[in-house]
């Protein structure tokens, strides 16, 4: 079956970094399109960014482009979110998910279970 183990999230200060990572397992990991999303306390989860099964196209949420940026490594089977600069409104469970449709993630077929990220101001 499909697993995806997200890690790396914490607690960290505004202005800081973390970077994510999703290890993926049951799948043909380097044929899918995979993304990031998030969910903030009260809120519908949201799109974060997406990356092209090959690597070579990336799509980022307005919110979030030009301080966060999405990778794979398709030996390893894992997908990165390098996230600097984080402010309070990042503050959010981040999940990592397998895509179906192409670029923006639009439709998902599996969620990993999710990883805290706080940001205190």
């Amino acid at each position: 079956q499909v697993q995806l183990v997200e890690s790396g999230g914490g607690l960290v200060q505004a202005g800081g970094s973390l970077r994510l990572s999703c290890a993926a397992s049951g799948l043909t990991f380097s044929t899918y399109t995979m993304g990031w999303f998030r969910q903030a306390p009260g809120k519908e989860r949201e799109f974060v960014a997406a990356i092209s099964w090959i690597g070579g196209a990336t799509y980022y949420a307005d919110s979030v482009k030009g301080r966060f940026t999405i990778s794979r490594n398709n030996a390893k089977n894992t997908l990165y979110l390098q996230m600097n600069s984080l402010n309070p409104e990042d503050t959010a469970v981040y999940y990592c998910a397998v895509c179906t449709s192409p670029r923006y993630c639009a439709d998902v077929d599996y969620w990993g279970q999710g990883t805290q990220v706080t940001v205190s101001s």
